[in-house]
């Protein structure tokens, strides 16, 4: 299998947008390193890279709102990658759908 085209930043990470395959809602953008993607493709669940914990993180393997990958695509420039994913449950940690609620007013 030939290596992804893919543009890792310094840090060897990319930012992972995720979707829901149902009806195209952004759940949550996240940072994935290569392990992350590895582990993502194997397990057929979302698993991200935690810079906070400095760690890999299986979303829901705590609270159970676990991201069963559809799909995983990159865009032209091989920079951000998009899971398209059936969520089980919110994607935010604060208990909403999708971590994008706050919209900028004018």
């Amino acid at each position: 299998m030939a290596p992804l085209p893919l543009a890792w930043n310094e840090q060897g990470l990319l930012p992972a947008i995720v979707q829901d395959v149902a009806d195209g809602t952004v759940l949550m953008m996240a940072w994935m390193n290569r392990e992350a993607l590895a582990q993502t493709r194997a397990r057929g669940e979302a698993v991200f890279w935690s810079r906070s914990r400095r760690e890999l993180w299986h979303k829901g393997a705590t609270s159970g709102n676990v991201m069963r990958v559809e799909s995983i695509h990159y865009d032209c420039d091989g920079d951000t990658l998009l899971l398209r994913v059936w969520p089980a449950g919110p994607a935010c940690h604060t208990g909403t759908r999708s971590c994008f609620t706050h919209k900028i007013e004018e």
